[in-house]
């Protein structure tokens, strides 16, 4: 007789504590696009790290605590510790870092491929250097093996020479005369 199958004894729960990838929301998903939200983050992260930004934010803290100070107190909205201008602060500060090494990620993203395909390349020309460095080897090697143009006068020179030579030896009457 086969074992029993444990699967069958105790029926799987959604909500067990041990299965893995449970979703326990009731709210709907919010579906982002990476890439649109990552464009998003790197320009506001690019605007963030200018000049004109610094000014920005250095005029309006100026103003904010001018006008808090200055102005009558029924108009005051903020009061010395400046507790609301803290808290805005806080929380431009709590949504910039994220966004701010959101944009850093990218960017960290995009050098490793340039890196990756500069090895790539770099790989490439090494095999090439190497493979034109043998051929040049070779040819070297196949230019010391070939006839230059003296020695090719000098082996015609010697090939006419006793080419004529048998000539003179073939009549001993006219030597001897």
């Amino acid at each position: 007789m086969a074992p029993p199958d444990r699967a069958r004894e105790r029926p799987e729960r959604e909500d067990r504590l041990n299965t893995p990838g449970r979703d326990r929301s009731r709210l709907p998903r919010l579906r982002v696009d990476g890439d649109t939200f990552g464009a998003f983050a790197e320009a506001f992260a690019r605007f963030m790290g200018t000049a004109r930004f610094l000014m920005y934010m250095t005029v309006f803290i100026v103003l904010w605590i001018i006008w808090n100070i200055v102005a009558p107190p029924s108009l005051r909205f903020d009061e010395y510790p400046f507790i609301f201008l803290t808290l805005m602060l806080s929380l431009q500060a709590s949504y910039a870092a994220p966004l701010i090494l959101l944009a850093q990620n990218r960017q960290e993203a995009r050098d490793r491929i340039s890196v990756e395909e500069d090895r790539r390349v770099a790989a490439q020309s090494r095999a090439d250097m190497d493979f034109l460095a043998r051929e040049i080897a070779s040819v070297r090697m196949n230019v010391g093996e070939l006839a230059t143009r003296d020695f090719i006068r000098n082996e015609l020179r010697n090939e006419l020479r006793e080419a004529l030579a048998p000539e003179s030896e073939d009549r001993p009457d006219k030597r001897k005369a």
